[in-house]
């Protein structure tokens, strides 16, 4: 979003807003200063400019100086066309010798150009392009990025990207994102940025100075040089490096003061300390038939000790499939439970929300909670499950004990959200699988404590994301990251079934488990069939299934659009035992847990994204049975390969995230597209991973000093200028 947009929308936040500081602040000018400046009071740039200037979001000259060079060629180390090989990717700089005039060819619109340069020639092909005739012309020098092909005996690119260079003759050239197409080249656009450099002039810079020497970072007026007229690569490097800092720094000033305010407004509840709560703890360890791993053992300490104090806990858990969070979660209930208070996990489905429930009530089976109002000083534990199955007298029954105190844990869905569900008093909200919930579902849970008191706040994924993201995208909350799995699970075998041969093996394996009394997931993209979509039809290929590969075995249906008594016969027949295999929709990703499953068929793969894979791939391997997921497909297209054979590869989740992210591109983060370009302008996820965690230590050590920023104005002005409104989306969405 463009700087000037924001400016306009953005809301108060935390930290507060304070009063902008004029054009030239602290030492120099300021972003929200050159933000006052519309992109006419350059020279050459009048209305007509200004709109296509518009088009790129370019209003003033903030937005100018902000439209960053996307590269930068070093001229010196271009390869000459002579030195290009068949199928190599090149950037070359030649002049235009010939321009053809557009002609259709086939139903497509062709332009045809022939360049050189010192060494060689170079024919370029252009389709549906045909503006390109009347834009380009002969003796223009180019930059052109693109693949050398061979075509009846000749070398040319099609299609290449084209950089309009003018007649830049300096070593080292920026290339800035243009519009071509709207009459704006990316030379045009360097000509506009040198004049608003040269006539900013000196920059405040927000950064403390022990800041940048610690981190070796330029200031705002070197780096704002470096990345517009550098003289070397290296300064370029290090001009983007600085700016790249400077966008993570505003981000998590933003989101770490909010997490400061809400401690702060908060009025929370400090559970019983940890001596006093030993029985319990002893209790549900003494139950399990294995030892906590490390990292469930850092991850209930550390929860523990947010619990314990009179500030509202706001914690992420974040693990990888299989991790063991929900014994994590249940430690933490007890915690509640034992202080007098009750707790509450929410899910995204029903069919989630009741495995949670199973897995609590065999944890907990025979446990006694505290109640002053009985001889004995204790009574049963009381567990809740609230969906769309109960009936309305059931329910009835169900919230009137809630209110007064007699159920403990109440596991639901979005329906613990209703008005009419009120707890007598909430100690702890645990939210599962966070990123289908937003801040709004957070908050309305976190309302149900009573009292004035914010209950503790747990919320959970088993979807990992890369930690220098999570850094951004759950900036708001303390992080707990657990790696180990737990002793009695195998590891599974995946394998990609590309061809004929593979998978007829696929379906052999699921009979040979079958025989061994062991059970199979088969998992398709639709629901019904499509004449658009390939892709296979739940209900189809349940039919096609039980007249032939897996003729004689028992077949059950799962899917979205049952009917609520339909699914819960499924899946109660699947968990028995009395189902051989479970054909279904991706309403099994997350939370079916059916120790004898030993086979998972993703059909059509190359249809699902890899987070949806491997939580698939988590639905077997949950015993000491070996197990099996065959991704079925036989797309050959460059990023389902690169989907699929990492899935191949390897079996951790974290890893798969970082390689998610470099494959598909970080998205836009701050808003709804959920991949290709970040909004954050220079900083990557994956390329500035050291950048993200110094941005967010610097942002914890200013803000925990200094909330509303009031020390630092310049870099107050900023957050608010740039990060008001994307901080909240971010938050929401």
């Amino acid at each position: 979003m463009p700087a000037s947009r924001v400016a306009a929308t953005s809301t108060p936040t935390a930290p507060s807003t304070p009063t902008a500081p004029a054009d030239r602040g602290q030492g120099g000018r300021t972003w929200p200063g050159l933000g006052r400046h519309q992109v006419t009071v350059l020279s050459g740039v009048g209305p007509a400019r200004a709109a296509k200037l518009a088009d790129l979001g370019i209003v003033n000259v903030a937005d100018l100086l902000t439209h960053y060079p996307r590269r930068c060629v070093d001229r010196s180390r271009q390869a000459s066309l002579a030195e290009l090989r068949i199928d190599e990717e090149a950037t070359v700089v030649v002049r235009v010798d010939s321009v053809g005039a557009a002609r259709r060819v086939r139903g497509r619109a062709i332009v045809e150009m022939v360049c050189s340069d010192a060494s060689g020639s170079l024919k370029v092909t252009f389709f549906n392009q045909s503006w390109r005739a009347r834009q380009l012309h002969t003796g223009m020098e180019l930059l052109l990025f693109g693949k050398l092909e061979a075509f009846r005996g000749r070398r040319q690119m099609t299609n290449p990207l084209v950089d309009l260079v003018g007649d830049r003759c300096g070593g080292i050239i920026p290339v800035y994102p243009a519009s071509e197409k709207a009459g704006i080249t990316s030379w045009e656009v360097a000509v506009m940025v040198q004049e608003a450099v040269r006539r900013a002039g000196r920059m405040a810079d927000p950064l403390p100075p022990a800041h940048r020497r610690r981190l070796s970072l330029l200031s705002r007026t070197e780096a704002l040089a470096a990345i517009h007229q550098p003289e070397s690569m290296d300064q370029w490097r290090s001009g983007r490096r600085r700016l790249a800092f400077d966008e993570l720094l505003r981000l998590q000033c933003a989101l770490v003061g909010r997490r400061v305010a809400a401690r702060q407004r908060s009025d929370g509840i400090a559970h019983t300390p940890l001596q006093d709560r030993q029985d319990l703890w002893r209790r549900l360890a003494a139950s399990l038939p294995f030892g906590l791993t490390s990292s469930q053992a850092r991850a209930i300490a550390e929860i523990g000790r947010d619990m314990e104090s009179d500030a509202a806990m706001h914690r992420l858990l974040q693990g990888d499939v299989g991790s063991g969070k929900t014994l994590v979660a249940v430690a933490a209930m007890l915690v509640a439970l034992r202080a007098g208070h009750q707790a509450a996990l929410m899910a995204p489905t029903e069919v989630l929300a009741e495995q949670h429930y199973l897995s609590i009530r065999s944890l907990i089976d025979g446990f006694d909670v505290p109640d002053a109002s009985r001889l004995g000083a204790g009574r049963p534990l009381q567990l809740g499950l609230l969906s769309s199955r109960v009936g309305s007298q059931e329910r009835s029954k169900l919230l009137a004990q809630l209110a007064v105190g007699a159920v403990d844990i109440l596991v639901g869905t979005h329906a613990l959200l209703v008005d009419d569900v009120r707890f007598a008093s909430l100690g702890l909200a645990v939210i599962d699988e966070q990123h289908r919930f937003g801040v709004d579902q957070r908050s309305l849970l976190r309302a149900k404590g009573s009292g004035g008191r914010d209950p503790d706040l747990l919320v959970m994924t088993a979807t990992p994301i890369p930690r220098t993201a999570a850094m951004t995208v759950y900036g708001d909350l303390d992080m707990t990251v657990m790696t180990d799995l737990p002793a009695g699970r195998s590891p599974v075998t995946t394998v990609w079934a590309r061809d004929d041969d593979q998978v007829a093996s696929v379906w052999d394996r699921v009979r040979r488990e079958v025989a061994f009394g062991h059970q199979a997931f088969v998992v398709c993209p639709l629901v019904d069939g499509s004449e658009s979509v390939e892709a296979a039809s739940v209900e189809d290929e349940l039919r096609r299934l039980e007249a032939g590969e897996l003729s004689g075995l028992r077949l059950a249906l799962l899917h979205g659009q049952m009917p609520q008594r339909a699914k819960q016969a499924a899946m109660t027949a699947f968990r028995g035992g009395e189902a051989d295999v479970l054909v279904a929709t991706t309403v099994v990703e997350v939370g079916v847990d059916v120790p004898a499953a030993t086979v998972m068929v993703v059909l059509d793969a190359h249809r699902f994204g890899m987070a949806q894979l491997h939580q698939l791939r988590g639905r077997v391997g949950r015993s000491e049975l070996a197990s099996w997921c065959y991704l079925v497909s036989r797309s050959d297209g460059d990023e389902a390969a690169q989907r699929l054979s990492a899935l191949e590869s390897s079996t951790d989740g974290f890893f798969l995230a970082d390689r998610d992210l470099q494959i598909r591109g970080e998205g836009t983060l701050l808003g709804t597209r959920q991949q290709g370009r970040s909004d954050l302008r220079l900083a990557s996820f994956t390329d500035d991973r050291e950048l993200v965690a110094e941005a967010r230590r610097v942002a914890v050590e200013i803000v925990d000093q200094d909330p509303a920023l009031s020390a630092h104005p310049v870099l107050a002005a900023e957050v608010a200028y740039f990060v008001g409104e994307q901080a909240d989306f971010l938050l929401k969405s």
